[in-house]
């Protein structure tokens, strides 16, 4: 059985993988989605530890 890995790989390298990899992309570069990412990571910067 081929493992966890091997599997995402063979995903990735797949026409549909690198259609999705191509679509995360884009979606990524969307100047909104980057603000919605930054204070999304600021939120988890700033929580303080109990």
């Amino acid at each position: 059985m081929a493992s966890l890995v091997d599997r995402i790989k063979a995903f990735a390298r797949s026409p549909q993988g690198r259609q999705a990899r191509a679509r995360a992309q884009q979606i990524a570069r969307d100047p909104r989605n980057k603000a919605k990412a930054r204070s999304l990571f600021a939120k988890f910067r700033n929580r303080r530890p109990h």
